[in-house]
């Protein structure tokens, strides 16, 4: 039989250790062995790949189920709560950069006529913004 620590020890092992490895992870992330661009296009194919075999497995439902709401509900709290506003604050620029081409598309939209509250005519004016907004994510994908 081979020797291995409990999982216990390992498990405590791990959450004693790493937290202190911040400069080595923060290493690796300015002096990658490799372009993260170039490795992970690199790495379509074999992505494509493993999706498709992850859906004919059903493995996205599988692992949502072996999950279970109360696990995702404790990291959520546990991790993102703590995330959350220093992540936001530091997606500042990214957000903007990113939702500029929709604003600009939103401000060109030419609304049509305002209707009493309840008016199914009103809906018509969500047409136009919806519509919108999908030619442009459209032309942004064909960008890519």
């Amino acid at each position: 039989m081979a020797f291995i620590r409990s999982i216990a020890k390992i498990a405590q092992k791990f959450a004693d250790v790493t937290p202190g490895r911040t400069a080595e992870y923060e290493f690796g992330v300015v002096n990658p062995r490799r372009d993260w661009e170039q490795a992970t296009a690199a790495a379509e194919p074999a992505f494509e790949q493993g999706i498709t075999q992850a859906i004919a497995k059903k493995s996205y439902g599988k692992g949502v189920k072996k999950a279970g709401s109360a696990k995702w509900a404790k990291g959520a709290k546990e991790k993102g709560t703590a995330r959350w506003g220093p992540g936001v604050t530091l997606a500042k620029d990214d957000y903007a950069k990113g939702f500029a081409p929709y604003h600009d598309e939103i401000e060109k939209v030419q609304l049509p006529p305002r209707y009493p509250r309840r008016d199914p005519r009103n809906l018509k004016r969500v047409e136009a913004v919806a519509t919108a907004l999908g030619k442009r994510k459209e032309a942004e994908l064909a960008k890519a």
